[in-house]
């Protein structure tokens, strides 16, 4: 049997770094040696590309850069003969430079099928502000927000912080546009929390968005799929601190609780399905995608949080969790998520 040769690229130049070092060993782990052969492609913090040789331990330590042995610096993208070798990537990247759209649109110029969204539903999908607009224009039901950009903070700060507090009120969440993981979220419940949130968001973006706060429950619904997209068991999140932050998600471990399937009618759990599809569809996805929702606690109405086209894929994250609770293992799933690329 002929294999299939698959491109595994993984770290990045953002924010979610180490993050994708600990999905793309878990990617890896998981391949089935006798359908494929793996090439894995690095990205360091500063954006350099490398071909890697090396053992994937390295890859989830992060000592993989320290690797020279097994590191290739020198090669061209388009003209290697590594890179031309390759079927189908899988670009087991989060954040900006790599979920973005950025790298998918590097992979449409080399012509080779990639795992995941294509360029617009990627770039969509990350930009949290233009794709709470493309929802609102699907009649997806979700919470009041306002988008800031640096220059208009910069030029008049008190008006919009008595924008916010007149539409938004306390407490809010403030949020980077374009960031995933949790990074540079904040929840600030007075004037002083949210100057010093939005101050931090900038830090990761020139444009942030300013959330109501809903007292609601999260839960979570996998899309997979082409031109037919189903949906997964929900899941429910219970943060170990106040929301759902990076060090609830990555660093707390046992202490932040995954429920699955959720605990939730059955009316309201084909409710959320059935938005996860529409949402998926509606930036144009395709491959997979992870959907967020809040649940109101005591009136049980669903918003429609967030999209996330290139989910974590670690072994405590929710989207390959949701898929085995519907009866595709890790193992599986990745053998379909390279067959949907290749479609």
């Amino acid at each position: 049997m002929v294999k299939t040769r698959v491109g595994i690229i993984f770290g990045g130049n953002s924010k979610e770094h180490d993050v994708s070092l600990m999905s793309a060993s878990n990617v890896i782990e998981a391949m089935d040696n006798e359908k494929y052969d793996l090439e894995t492609i690095g990205i360091d913090k500063e954006g350099n590309w490398f071909i890697y040789k090396g053992a994937t331990s390295k890859i989830k330590d992060g000592t993989w850069i320290k690797d020279k042995d097994n590191l290739v610096e020198e090669f061209s993208i388009f003209h290697d003969d590594v890179i031309n070798s390759i079927d189908v990537f899988f670009p087991v990247l989060h954040g900006p430079n790599g979920e973005d759209g950025t790298v998918q649109g590097l992979l449409r110029l080399l012509r080779k099928p990639f795992v995941g969204c294509d360029v617009l539903a990627s770039a969509l999908g990350m930009d949290k502000v233009l794709c709470k607009k493309i929802f609102r224009d699907a009649g997806l039901p979700q919470g009041d927000f306002l988008a800031v950009d640096t220059y208009d903070w910069d030029q008049s700060p008190n008006e919009i912080l008595d924008e916010i507090q007149r539409e938004i009120g306390y407490p809010c969440f403030v949020k980077p546009a374009n960031m995933g993981s949790s990074v540079g979220i904040s929840k600030a419940h007075d004037k002083k929390e949210l100057v010093e949130g939005i101050k931090e968001a900038f830090i990761y973006d020139r444009k942030i968005i300013v959330e109501a706060n809903v007292d609601c429950r999260e839960v979570e619904c996998a899309v997979l799929g082409n031109d037919d997209p189903q949906a997964s068991v929900l899941g429910e999140i219970v943060p170990s601190k106040e929301f759902y932050d990076y060090q609830s998600k990555y660093m707390d471990g046992e202490k932040s609780l995954l429920i699955i399937p959720a605990e939730l009618s059955d009316e309201i759990t084909e409710q959320i399905r059935t938005y996860a599809v529409e949402a998926y569809k509606a930036i144009g996805g395709r491959g997979l995608s992870r959907v967020d929702f809040f649940v109101e606690k005591t009136t049980g109405e669903v918003f429609i949080n967030e999209i996330n086209t290139m989910p974590g894929f670690t072994n405590i994250s929710m989207y390959p969790k949701l898929w085995e609770s519907s009866g595709l293992s890790y193992h599986d799933l990745i053998v379909k998520l390279i067959d949907l690329a290749l479609e």
